[in-house]
């Protein structure tokens, strides 16, 4: 067997596995546009539900996924970057920051539904937060954190060492390295993790469940220590607890979910894109 055929036939079977993969992720898309369509009006968008959730709008949904996904982005990010930065650039390389390392990588496993019995026991019973917007954005930061840290450590290991030294020997100080030139460079690998774990937070149903989702509220929330509807609850609601809920709103709920998570890969790959223009090796 020639090697130039071998390649033909390696590049084939990627080029396979490649279609199998997409085109069942592409089906699914098309058949929830497809059922959901119908159901997309103004009024849909921006109308609070009524009639049990049968008649008018999720607005009140919208609003409290976008509360809870950027309330977890303000705790989990910086958080998350931080302890990525001194394990990747502080920490020394002993059994200890193996363990720190291993106990991350088994964290990011744990079934989500997990993380909402612990926030339902720490934030909302033993703080008193209640069923509240504060609970559901700490307990879905403590679930997104494992994944910011390992990807955004992996993405500052990742940055020549060369540049580095090329600091420090131009008078730069750790931290001065670390935030002009460690920190713009593994930026596109340090958004990918930060994109990863806000899409998890924005689609997940147990740990909302748990700390922060109502029923039906037709509201929106006043402050961080009231409850707020979300889509991925709603959407689970009324899919299985509201008899005669027509077909076209739960699929319509459906779509604007997967339009919001795909939105924000969008974002994150323009940044991306840019920063990886600019990136210097």
């Amino acid at each position: 067997m020639s090697r130039q055929f071998t390649q033909r036939l390696v590049f084939a079977l990627i080029t396979l596995a490649a279609i199998a993969t997409v085109t069942p992720i592409v089906l699914v898309v098309a058949y929830i546009a497809y059922l959901g369509l119908p159901a997309i009006s103004w009024s849909f968008l921006s109308e609070m539900p009524r009639d049990g959730m049968r008649a008018g709008g999720i607005w009140p949904a919208i609003v409290g996924t976008v509360y809870l996904t950027l309330g977890t982005g303000l705790i989990a990010v910086p958080l998350g970057v931080a302890a990525a930065i001194y394990l990747s650039e502080y920490a020394k390389d002993n059994r200890l920051t193996r363990s720190i390392r291993i106990a991350i990588i088994n964290l990011a496993g744990i079934p989500s539904v997990v993380y909402g019995l612990f926030g339902l026991g720490l934030f909302v019973l033993f703080l008193k937060f209640g069923t509240s917007l504060v609970a559901g954005c700490l307990t879905l930061s403590i679930m997104t954190l494992p994944v910011i840290i390992s990807t955004a450590e992996e993405a500052l290991r990742a940055v020549p060492q060369s540049f580095r030294v090329v600091s420090r020997s131009l008078g730069g100080t750790k931290w001065q390295t670390i935030w002009r030139v460690v920190l713009p460079q593994a930026l596109p690998g340090i958004l990918t993790g930060v994109i990863l774990g806000l899409e998890r937070a924005a689609g997940e149903t147990a740990p909302i469940l748990f700390t922060a989702a109502a029923f039906f509220l037709p509201r929106l929330p006043g402050s961080i220590f009231d409850a707020t509807m979300a889509l991925p609850y709603h959407l689970f609601v009324i899919s299985t607890q509201v008899p005669g809920m027509p077909i076209r709103i739960q699929y319509g709920t459906a779509l604007v979910l997967l339009v919001f998570v795909l939105s924000m890969n969008v974002v994150a790959t323009i940044i991306r894109s840019r920063a990886r223009a600019r990136r210097q090796w």
